[in-house]
């Protein structure tokens, strides 16, 4: 950016997506016959009369709705692309182990509910705000801006703000860009303990969900911390991560849709009382719609999110700026 150019300022809630058409299309169109088969096999073991969830609590096995709806068709080639197609028993495995985890977790209760975390919300350290050139929502995250004490509502925090940018993700768009600016203040770095449960639940419960992770101003001694962290990385997550890049002459993002400390000409300002009521209902409409167009084509199993995102239809109804 040259010094005669004036960043954009703005205090709004999303930058709308850019045009992914003949760009995104519908998952799972290009498998072989043993893929379509092992996955077939696992929406049918799922779909099954009397399937109860196996370590469950005693008459509590069946599938609620809401996790009826997490389970799409993309959801479970997904899971099948985590275990190298390695038969649909391996994956159904995984997807069972995370459907006890989330409901252990508490992703479908108040432990990880808008208001349950928004106290870790309130100084903007973790944002998410317009997309890369791919169409995934970008997830801020400045460490700077730390303003608790460690506990695992912060855990929770990073949970909820990962399954609203789930809401936030178009037709065809399965991924998100995590971006992670250590500029500013120092600021503490969380334990060994903590990145080893988060890195869990990002490779255990949200595969293929990272698309690139973008991580600027890394000091020495957090140099030393992502080295300690690295052998706990699996490599296609490790794969990745990029430190210091140029984001748009990189071609990862348009100019106007990612912040200035990442070059491109976006200086954005958090205001919590204007971002996060409109970012919680943004998602919660988001989500709801999704949830009707599921209930409308049948309400199973196996169902498609391109199908239950209709198609382009998302990608055109971009959400509208939110001002102050």
């Amino acid at each position: 950016m040259s010094s005669s150019e004036e960043p954009t300022i703005v205090a709004q809630l999303v930058a709308a997506p850019p045009d992914l058409t003949g760009i995104a299309h519908p998952q799972g169109t290009d498998l072989t016959p043993a893929q379509e088969a092992a996955a077939a096999a696992v929406v049918a073991h799922f779909s099954a009369e009397g399937y109860a969830l196996p370590g469950a609590a005693e008459g509590a096995g069946a599938l609620r709705e809401e996790e009826r709806f997490w389970l799409t068709y993309e959801c479970v080639l997904r899971y099948c692309r985590a275990t190298k197609w390695d038969g649909a028993q391996k994956a159904i495995r995984r997807l069972e182990e995370t459907l006890l985890w989330r409901r252990e977790f508490g992703v479908y209760d108040e432990r990880t509910s808008a208001a349950h975390v928004e106290p870790e919300a309130v100084t903007g350290k973790e944002v998410a705000y317009g997309y890369d050139v791919q169409g995934r929502p970008a997830l801020y995250l400045c460490p700077s801006r730390q303003n608790t004490a460690e506990t695992v509502r912060q855990v929770e925090f990073v949970v909820f703000m990962l399954e609203r940018c789930l809401d936030l993700m178009g037709p065809g768009v399965e991924s998100l860009a995590l971006m992670i600016d250590y500029g500013q203040k120092a600021a503490k770095s969380p334990s060994i303990s903590q990145s080893r449960a988060v890195l869990h639940i990002l490779q255990a419960h949200y595969p293929e969900r990272l698309g690139r992770a973008l991580i600027i101003n890394v000091p020495w001694m957090l140099n030393a911390f992502y080295k300690l962290i690295t052998p706990l990385v699996d490599p296609v997550t490790r794969d990745k991560m990029r430190f210091n890049p140029k984001a748009v002459q990189d071609g990862l993002f348009a100019r106007d849709a990612v912040w200035r400390e990442f070059g491109g000409a976006v200086e954005f300002q958090y205001e919590h009382k204007t971002y996060w009521p409109a970012f919680v209902q943004l998602a919660e409409e988001r989500r709801a719609r999704m949830m009707e167009r599921w209930r409308e084509l049948g309400a199973r199993i196996g169902l498609r999110e391109w199908e239950m995102k209709d198609g382009r239809t998302e990608a055109k109804d971009a959400p509208e700026a939110v001002a102050p």
